[in-house]
């Protein structure tokens, strides 16, 4: 083996009691005095202590796609590659005190440092001959006056002024330029996009366009986003619709060339699931068996003998043990390169020179070898360019309201004091809505009452393990509810916590409060927010426990509140929200909001074609529109378009139905559904719609399946019929004549063939055509279940639609069921949930039994039992969205 060491080359000797070793060696030597090269001692290192060997060999195996059975010579004879140490490997080369001496010269001139690389951003080129920071200067207060009317509050002059000699002192005038640049260039596009994170503290950002919250309105912290202390470039993340990023991604590579930008890497990382799945492939364990064993698995955790009993295997098995022992033995080990939702980095030279770079699996795209932390690390700016279903959605629905409706909206021009909406957030009346439809928000929804914009950014920081974890919550419901008086442990923080009635929710609210109750000074507080960054490194936030604590009780306020607020900290680190970064969010929740309640059938239509975002499947969001009293029309082949439509329809609420799309046909690509959007045309017969449209037999019976050729055939069964019967213009012979009639399907058959080929159905949900069976059981539907009182026993039989254990819930298990006429929300008690598990874990449709908890108009059934609903027979085993 020949290794190059600066102009010098050598030939490498390894020893590892091989059979081969000798052979090898002896030739190396041989050709080493032919070429005059020097040898060097050295070992193949492959594991740091012989224990680890089986790990070794199961990741070689996986790596080259081959079972332990078949791995012919991949893998090493031996367990001789461990990391040695001096003494052990002086004895190894004894014999060789040249190669050894060689070794060591290598080693102690490898004097390369990582911090030795100086990164430098690349400059923006303009037009004018100013400098980079005039540039900035110019645009930012250009921007001021039409942000203000042409009159910008001294308040914002002033903090415009000191950002931008920060700026200029720090040298990033550069990196703001460029999302400047960006963002105009999504505007000339119609690409609607926002800047979210902390750069909405920024008043420049603001300015610029690039972000929609006013920080001086609102007081935001911008330390939280920038600082001399913190030695670190800005972050400024931008969202932009998530069907249109990847022309945002090819406009940055043209315009900075792609040997100078390429986008940032994310190591994949083995969880416990797909460690079984590559594992147990190796262990030539079938591929049933580790689908059975993975059902009764959680995304995060480990493996161990009471998974196997409850998947029907046995644990004791020689196989089995070795399958859990090397399955979570990898886990958290790295699996495969992938790339970052959107980062992407700049330089002035070609970007390898820097940063080591491949091309991408997707086409057009290359990728750098590092993460977001070795990139922050080397301080290397990073500009995140991120996809946003949400803003998709958004600008579909605009658009559908102005075609329908002849009304022009925008983000901007929304009122954002409509009462219709806030009592529709007050009922949690939000399936599809922005990042307040999850259980738990809608949970919230009803205690906190939102009664005006400010209060949904609170509603989004809120339920998050911040608050959850330093009890926060609920003392801030109370005072919200005038059941508790707003007290501030010390006066100095009416300032800090007023907003939130003396209680910290957001992260700038404990970076200031540490500031001006623990007396952090400004380097000390960016610590803590790069240490609560950091949550994985428990021992980093742990050292500001005692600092934090004993600094507050000195100044007066009470220790139990001063650990609070440190239990606070470090909920923050796990998963919180900066107030800037819930008040971006909170922007498109209001709008989102504000569309669902005025525009039900714009609204459900541009979150269908949105999909895949949100929380909720398409079959959740039609059969919530459906309640909202929007007619839903089904798939035809006359009328549908490849997407979701609205119609005139006076039997709907708001005075259009919703029409489902030809995208929800299963197993037709884009190509077909576009060329079958000119059949709105009329054909008269399914064969005529073949030949006209170019599509396959194969869509034919998928159409059929669906309901999409009805008035071109007496029903859906004699429709396929006929599609079976069509011959192509490839085949010979003629198509048959052929005037066979099938039964009608029954509305419940209709239904199930809908969800089986389309997963979303005009005809209601399923277990609405088993109501009369269901009541004859005594068994309530969703709504009645939701206006039982407090403490009442309930059966009930519900489609899961979302199974969720939160790492702050005490191994709790939350289940929503769903079925025509609402949701009915469900706790799991870990004994309760241990006992039921593999009901719990695989059924689609579940019954369950246990006692109502209402509160606050929130109902929670608190589950002791469950079974196997049985007599459904045309049941379709819908998917849930499993949040482990």
């Amino acid at each position: 083996m020949k290794q190059a060491f600066g102009n010098r080359f050598f030939m490498m000797i390894c020893r590892h009691k091989e059979a081969k070793d000798p052979i090898l060696e002896n030739r190396i030597r041989n050709h080493a005095k032919r070429y005059g090269i020097r040898t060097v001692a050295g070992q193949e290192i492959l594991y740091h202590c012989t224990s680890h060997r089986p790990v070794q060999d199961v990741l070689s195996c996986i790596r080259h796609r081959r079972s332990l059975s078949n791995c012919e010579n991949l893998l090493k004879p031996n367990a001789l590659h461990e990391l040695i140490g001096a003494d052990e490997f002086l004895n190894i080369f004894d014999d060789d005190p040249a190669s050894v001496q060689a070794t060591v010269e290598i080693a102690r001139n490898c004097s390369f440092r990582l911090e030795d690389v100086r990164y430098i951003y690349p400059e923006e080129i303009h037009s004018d001959r100013i400098s980079v920071v005039e540039y900035l200067r110019e645009l930012t207060h250009r921007g001021a006056l039409q942000r203000y009317s042409g009159r910008p509050p001294e308040a914002i002059s002033k903090q415009i002024e000191r950002e931008l000699q920060l700026i200029e002192e720090l040298e990033y005038a550069s990196h703001f330029l460029t999302m400047h640049r960006i963002v105009e260039w999504c505007k000339q596009q119609d690409i609607m996009c926002q800047g979210r994170g902390s750069a909405a503290n920024s008043a420049v950002c603001f300015c610029l366009g690039i972000t929609q919250i006013d920080p001086i309105d609102m007081d935001l912290l911008f330390e939280r986003f920038l600082s001399r202390e913190r030695d670190a470039p800005p972050d400024i993340d931008l969202d932009i619709e998530h069907e249109r990023r990847e022309e945002v991604i090819q406009h940055v590579y043209d315009a900075y060339g792609r040997d100078r930008a390429a986008m940032v890497a994310v190591v994949i990382r083995y969880r416990i699931r797909s460690a079984i799945r590559d594992v147990g492939t190796v262990l030539d364990i079938p591929a049933s068996e580790l689908q059975r064993l993975s059902k009764q698995l959680n995304s995060y955790g480990s493996i161990a003998p009471d998974d196997f009993v409850r998947a029907g295997l046995d644990p004791s098995l020689r196989t089995h043990c070795l399958l859990a022992e090397l399955s979570n033995a990898i886990i958290d080990f790295p699996r495969h390169l992938s790339i970052h939702p959107g980062g992407f980095v700049f330089t002035t030279g070609p970007i390898h020179e820097v940063i080591p770079v491949e091309n991408a699996t997707m086409p057009n795209r290359t990728v750098i070898q590092w993460e977001k932390d070795d990139i922050e690390a080397m301080k290397i700016f990073k500009v995140d360019l991120l996809g946003l279903g949400a803003l998709t959605q958004l600008h579909r629905c605009f658009e559908l309201i102005s075609q329908h409706r002849g009304i022009d909206l925008t983000m901007n021009s929304i009122p954002t004091d409509d009462e219709q909406v806030f009592a529709m957030l007050q009922k949690a009346d939000t399936t599809g809505v922005f990042q307040i439809e999850s259980r738990a928000q809608m949970s919230m929804l009803p205690r906190l009452k939102p009664e005006q914009w400010y209060d949904l950014v609170v509603q989004i920081a809120i339920v998050r393990p911040g608050p959850i974890s330093g009890g926060m919550v609920h003392p801030y419901l109370r005072r919200r509810a005038g059941e508790e008086a707003v007290e501030y442990p010390h006066p100095c923080l009416a300032s800090v916590l007023g907003k939130t009635l003396g209680i910290p929710i957001f992260q700038e609210q404990v970076i200031k409060l540490a500031m001006t109750v623990a007396d952090y000074q400004p380097g000390e507080a960016d610590q803590l927010r790069r240490d609560m960054a950091a949550w994985r490194r428990v021992d980093r936030l742990e050292r500001h426990r005692e600092k934090l604590v004993s600094r507050m009780v000195a100044k007066g306020i009470k220790q139990k509140f001063a650990e609070q607020v440190f239990d606070q900290i470090r909920g923050f680190g796990e998963y919180g929200f900066p107030e800037s970064h819930s008040a971006s969010f909170a922007l498109i929740a209001y709008a989102a909001s504000y569309l669902k309640c005025h525009y039900p059938a714009e609204f459900a239509c541009s979150l269908l074609n949105s999909q895949p975002m949100g929380f909720y499947s398409p079959s959740t969001i039609v059969e919530d529109t459906r309640r909202h009293g929007v007619r839903i029309l089904p798939i035809d082949v006359h009328f549908s378009r490849r997407d979701c439509t609205v119609e005139p329809c006076r039997e709907s609420t708001g005075g259009y139905a919703l029409r489902i799309g030809l995208r929800y046909v299963k197993g037709i690509n884009n190509k077909e559904a576009k060329s079958l959007e000119s059949t709105q045309i009329a054909v008269q017969s399914i064969e005529e719609l073949m030949h006209e449209t170019g599509i396959s037999k194969a869509t034919v019976k998928k159409l059929a399946e669906a309901g999409a050729l009805r008035g071109l055939a007496a029903n859906r069964r004699t429709a396929l019929w006929m599609a079976h019967g069509i011959r192509t213009r490839k085949e010979i012979l003629p198509t048959l004549e052929n005037s066979t009639e099938f039964r009608s399907l029954s509305l419940e058959e209709s239904t199930a063939w809908d969800y089986r080929s389309t997963g979303v159905s005009s005809n209601g949900h399923m277990l609405q055509h088993y109501r009369e069976q269901l009541r004859a059981q005594g068994l309530p539907d969703a709504k009645t279940v939701n206006n039982m009182p407090d403490g009442r026993r309930v059966r009930f039989v519900g489609a899961v639609i979302c199974r969720q254990r939160p790492a702050n819930a005490s191994s709790v298990v939350f289940m929503t069921l769903e079925d025509e006429t609402g949701f009915v929300n469900t706790v799991f008690w870990p004994r309760c949930f241990e006992r039921y598990s593999t009901l719990a874990k695989t059924l689609s449709l579940l019954g369950v039994e246990g006692t109502l908890q209402v509160a606050s108009n929130v109902v929670h059934l608190i589950v002791d039992h469950v079974w196997k609903p049985t007599d459904f027979s045309l049941w379709k085993d819908f998917r849930s969205r499993n949040f482990h």
